[in-house]
């Protein structure tokens, strides 16, 4: 193999990885919590309702709710992309 097909391989395999996470969000209740990157002005004021605020950073904030549907609801307040967090058996391994 050269070089280029392994950094297409591994493009590949990052597009996948993301894909498969933003589908869990999209589609499933499995994680506890979300981490929405790149919020938009006034996303913390959209949140919806038992929603609780983790973690901020400069580019993305981190909330963690028991309600149904936490990623359609955060797409719906205004996030661009929402990543699960807090589902079991995530590093850091113990």
């Amino acid at each position: 193999m050269t070089i280029k097909t392994w950094a297409a391989s591994l493009g590949f395999v990052v597009i996948g990885w993301v894909a498969l996470q933003l589908g869990v969000m999209f589609f499933t209740d499995a994680a506890p919590g979300a981490m929405v990157l790149f919020p938009s002005e006034g996303f913390i004021s959209r949140l919806p309702d038992n929603t609780g605020i983790v973690d901020i950073g400069t580019k993305w904030i981190t909330v963690a709710s028991d309600d149904p549907s936490l990623g359609r609801k955060l797409y719906a307040a205004g996030a661009l992309i929402v990543l699960p967090a807090g589902l079991p058996r995530c590093l850091p391994l113990r």
